[in-house]
């Protein structure tokens, strides 16, 4: 509300002076601003990336001693490198700066750094702990340090940034300029599309392949062999033109689903075309990259198969005949789209040239990541039809 003018001459005068500076985080203008749902729900997911990775794979529990956990805590680990060092640093840095920004502006910036730290070092530590009930993992003084000493990292930059980035920064205004009102999930989700192709797929884009996991596990519980997908299908085996005619379905509605996300977000003022190749681009490099690094870098197209290029090609034809639609209807062909896709990634088996690769890849000192990248390939379709059904809040 807008105070009158009887108010505004009888409130006394602002001071004026290098104090007017120092209270700016106090100020009416900056109390005015609104927190970001955007950090918030990317703050539970980052969480939830951190505490799976740290505790993957989620077998073999065992009760140990917990009064020898101290004592195991306090020793330096025996083989350890500069690799692992480092990413148990740069792991925590998003963490520490998501915390700070989910807390903007109900705490003023460098306080909320501090919360920040001393979170990143509750987690690291329970992380730790639990750990110690886990035989494939090994609890680590190294690792609690590391991890905390990223949380404060990201929590210092996000103290540094706040201002750039929440205040006056020039991508939250192209992003009110560009999008539609309560957008921050589907901006996440897009953003987690990109990350899911670190983990090795069958299919380009296939990701939500949950059927052989849940065939597994119930195997090991019932000490039987189990696949479901072999039973829903009747022991039809397919051949090698329906493989090919599988991954170019799986391809194309995936890719297609994950971009009219992205284009059911603009508006009329956003460059559509352009934020839609770069996210697909980004999508590729980052599938490239990751093939490169997980195997050997000669693999870092192997993705590139002839049904991931006719997928490709497809997507484009269709997105071309989906970009007029309107935003609601691009939304629900987009849930088709991916709903498609995941009853074909799930009902048809793994390609024979895919496993064979498969066996290349020593997981190794990977494993930690290894684990978040598994649970976005298997769970980002699931968590993008979410954020496709639920009914935008009221304004």
């Amino acid at each position: 509300m807008q105070a009158t003018p009887d108010k505004e001459t009888l409130s006394p005068e602002p001071n004026i002076g290098p104090s007017t500076e120092a209270s700016a985080e106090t100020s009416p203008q900056l109390s005015s601003l609104q927190s970001s749902p955007f950090a918030r729900v990317s703050l539970v997911a980052y969480l939830f990336l951190i505490l799976y990775a740290s505790w993957y794979p989620f077998t073999g529990w065992q009760a140990n001693s917990v009064a020898a956990l101290p004592e195991l805590i306090q020793q330096w680990p025996r083989y350890w490198g500069g690799f692992d060092a480092a990413i148990n640093v740069v792991g925590y840095i998003p963490f520490g700066m998501l915390i700070v920004f989910a807390l903007y502006p109900l705490v003023t910036r460098w306080w909320a750094a501090l919360l920040a730290s001393l979170s990143g070092a509750v987690i690291s530590a329970t992380a730790e702990i639990v750990q110690n009930f886990l035989p494939s993992r090994v609890t680590s003084l190294l690792d609690f340090l590391t991890n905390t000493s990223g949380a404060m990292l990201g929590a210092i930059l996000g103290a540094l940034l706040t201002p750039l980035i929440l205040e006056k920064g020039r991508l939250q205004l192209l992003r009110k300029q560009w999008t539609h009102k309560e957008s921050s999930r589907e901006v996440l989700v897009l953003g987690l599309w990109t990350m899911a192709q670190i983990y090795p797929q069958a299919y380009l884009f296939g990701l939500g392949q949950i059927l052989p996991v849940i065939s597994q596990t119930l195997s090991e519980m019932m000490g039987m062999d189990i696949d479901i997908s072999a039973f829903l299908l009747q022991g039809f085996e397919p051949s090698a033109e329906e493989y090919l005619l599988s991954e170019t379905i799986i391809t194309a509605c995936s890719c297609t689903g994950a971009l009219l996300i992205c284009l059911s977000l603009l508006n009329r003022h956003a460059p559509k075309t352009i934020l839609s190749v770069l996210l697909l681009g980004a999508a590729l490099t980052i599938k490239s990259l990751a093939s490169a690094l997980l195997f050997k870098p000669e693999y870092a197209f192997a993705w590139l198969t002839p049904g991931a290029r006719g997928g490709i090609l497809i997507s484009v034809i269709m997105l071309y005949g989906f970009s007029f639609a309107p935003a609601q209807v691009q939304k629900r062909l987009a849930l088709l789209m991916l709903t498609i896709s995941l009853i074909v990634i799930n009902l048809i088996s793994d390609n024979p040239y895919f496993a064979a690769t498969m066996q290349t890849w020593v997981q190794g000192k990977f494993l930690n990541f290894n684990g978040a990248a598994q649970f976005l390939s298997l769970f980002w379709p699931y968590l993008a039809i979410w954020a496709l059904l639920r009914k935008p809040r009221p304004v």
